[in-house]
């Protein structure tokens, strides 16, 4: 996965944003986190770590906003116009955190390669047979 080069697109529901992706995610997974299932609706959170060389706005400007008590605060990027979230980014981390529902063909996905902050998740969000479920984060 990293260090390839991709050519994927993505944006809004309403397009006023959107982005392209140019380098291969260096994660895939999913998160059961309480706060990425109220941001969900309440589905768990599938996403990918993009390195951040590898993602760019082409048009529109996000909004964002960070919860100012969240002792695992991240700046949450969305469309002002339609609330759809687009991603994530959190101090110490590598990267931006795409959420996959966002992307042109989501397809591209192919399922998580781990789960995350499983303790949290509802008795309904189903991690998917062989992935690995963490209570929390994975060690390093």
């Amino acid at each position: 996965m990293s260090g390839e080069t991709v050519d994927w697109r993505g944006g809004c529901f309403c397009g006023a944003l959107r982005y392209r992706v140019s380098a291969a995610p260096v994660l895939k997974a999913q998160c059961n986190c309480r706060a990425c299932t109220h941001v969900s609706g309440g589905g768990a959170n599938y996403f990918m770590v993009i390195p951040p060389e590898g993602f760019g706005w082409e048009a529109g400007v996000a909004a964002s906003y960070s919860h100012p008590e969240s002792a695992r605060a991240v700046t949450r990027d969305f469309c002002a116009t339609c609330g759809t979230h687009i991603l994530s980014r959190r101090a110490g981390l590598e990267g931006v955190v795409l959420k996959v529902g966002t992307l042109d063909a989501p397809e591209v996905f192919g399922g998580p390669r781990l789960a995350i902050f499983c303790e949290e998740g509802q008795a309904w969000q189903q991690v998917p047979e062989g992935v690995p479920c963490f209570d929390r984060l994975p060690p390093g």
